[in-house]
């Protein structure tokens, strides 16, 4: 059935709104929230016999063209619009635009939602996530967060400006109402917990369609394929050594990374967690008993998503509490010493050799840097060879110098032409099963592109922060052509963004109450 346009009447004033009797009642109460402000847990839409609910029929409703619907609630104050118009880059001139490009746009906060502002900005650097959302057309209610993220990301590509995310809130609100709590310490929303915000957010992109590419990925849902990994838990009783052990397996999200007063480590922590003892029902002892509970990954994804335990429920105070201790994570992670010995030796001759040309790389960078600099001296000091040299593209060097003897590195091939046949050796180490598994990791080796973290002491308040790798958001593999120090991260402090080096990211290990990190993002090597 086609829209209807309809009035609603609320506080002494009349409101024009589109109905669609095709969605669930619910998609009418938000489009009423867009024009009253009005929140749809706190609103009542009044029809013949009663108040109309999420799971009315509309046949039985029976709407006319032109009929007015009375609403009843008290408004939140709508966010305040921008304070200056909004500027697309297609107004822009040439130099206006160049400046523009060079730094991506922030989010404008609306109230305590730095949570939302910095798990968005963060799940940007999954470049198979923006593929995803960008030929993403679905329908109906399971799918109309995954087609308002996918929006926001467009609209964020065409502005210069603070991007106010107001609709894709709103809709969070509906769809996950503990995000539309109100604050104990003054009026507003109250403060949310971004990790709770990352999960409840890729839950909802559960619509999102795999790639189709691979054996049996067809099937395949986006999170399952990109996001999604597989715990194998072996259980066996201390008390009862007897009992035959309990194999299960269960998919994850994220892999938690529990702290205690002797964690220095992240992979410290992972492994804790990985080994734990338990208690539980023992059949052959009839009674609670104690199990070692061993977890093995069976599946890596492309896209690992770390989660440090920093809120932990405290019993004297009544409330969660933050762990401030300093634990510290690697830049570059190798996930093997968690998984299966079946996933690791899938796993291991393209690891292998994947760190090899990862060494290789990187030495033949420093060889191109050093013959670099060497030219450059031998030009300064007024050398004639140099003139007469043919021109360095894309990573070559020229052979010889003013008495035509060989520069160190200068006979090296252009990479060019070495990636390419790297990537082939490669490919043809890669196991079968995970080269049919698209969306899985094939070697275990991750690289950090994201981090969301945590300020302040408690889990109810403080402020959230995004820290993106420049190159993450291109997806491509920089090994060997930038240095550690080129690279850089972007910060996103809400709508304020700016570039911070590397060694400010070390210093996000934690040990005080300014930002430490709270969820890491690690994207499968690519080579």
């Amino acid at each position: 059935m086609s829209a209807l346009n309809v009035n609603v009447k609320h506080a002494g004033k009349t409101h024009a709104v589109s109905l669609d009797t095709s969605a669930p009642p619910a998609n009418f109460k938000l489009a009423i929230q867009q024009v009253t402000g009005v929140p749809p847990e706190r609103m009542k839409v009044m029809i013949k016999g009663g108040v109309l609910k999420d799971d009315t029929d509309w046949k039985r409703v029976a709407p006319k063209a032109g009929q007015t619907f009375m609403v009843i609630g008290t408004a939140e104050a709508l966010p305040e619009p921008p304070a200056k118009p909004i500027v697309f880059l297609e107004d822009l001139g040439d130099q206006d635009l160049a400046e523009a490009l060079k730094m991506p746009v922030g989010f404008k906060n609306l109230g305590n939602t730095c949570y939302m502002n910095a798990t968005l900005q963060t799940m940007r650097a999954i470049p198979e996530l923006k593929t995803a959302l960008g030929s993403f057309n679905g329908s109906g209610p399971e799918g109309r967060l995954a087609l308002a993220l996918r929006d926001v990301y467009a609209n964020m590509e065409r502005t210069t400006d603070g991007f106010v995310p107001v609709v894709f809130l709103q809709l969070l609100r509906q769809l996950v109402p503990q995000f539309a709590e109100q604050s104990r310490h003054g009026p507003g929303f109250a403060q949310q917990d971004a990790e709770e915000c990352w999960t409840q957010i890729v839950n909802q992109l559960n619509p999102l369609p795999g790639s189709g590419s691979g054996t049996g990925s067809a099937e395949k849902k986006f999170v399952e394929q990109y996001m999604m990994g597989e715990f194998s838990k072996e259980m066996r009783c201390i008390e009862a050594p007897d009992e035959p052990a309990t194999v299960t397996r269960e998919p994850f999200k994220t892999l938690p990374c529990n702290i205690t007063i002797a964690t220095n480590y992240m992979q410290q922590g992972i492994s804790d967690t990985m080994h734990q003892t338990i208690e539980k029902t023992s059949p052959s002892l009839g009674r609670e008993a104690q199990y070692t509970q061993e977890t093995k990954i069976t599946r890596l994804p492309a896209n690992l998503v770390v989660h440090m335990v920093r809120f932990a429920w405290r019993r004297d105070i009544g409330k969660k509490a933050k762990i401030m201790r300093k634990v510290k994570f690697p830049f570059e992670l190798d996930a093997s010493e968690w998984c299966s010995d079946d996933l690791k030796a899938k796993m291991r001759p393209a690891a292998d050799k994947a760190k090899e040309v990862e060494r290789d790389r990187r030495e033949r960078a420093k060889v191109r840097r050093k013959t670099k600099s060497a030219l450059g001296a031998a030009a300064a000091a007024g050398e004639s060879s140099t003139s007469t040299a043919p021109a360095a593209a894309d990573g070559d060097v020229p052979m010889t110098d003013s008495t035509t003897t060989p520069i160190a590195g200068g006979d090296l091939e252009p990479e060019s032409t070495i990636r390419p046949r790297e990537r082939a050796l490669l490919d043809s180490l890669v196991h079968e099963d995970l080269k049919a598994d698209e969306g899985a990791s094939v070697t275990g080796l991750y690289e950090l592109v994201g981090i969301v973290t945590h300020k302040g002491a408690g889990a109810e308040s403080g402020h959230y922060i995004g820290f993106v790798r420049r190159d993450a958001f291109d997806g491509e593999d920089t090994t060997g052509l930038v240095t550690d120090e080129e690279v850089g991260w972007y910060k996103f402090d809400d709508d304020k963004v700016s570039i911070v080096p590397r060694e400010k990211i070390t210093a996000l290990e934690g040990g005080g109450e300014d930002s430490v990190a709270y969820i890491l993002l690690y994207r499968s090597k690519k080579f």
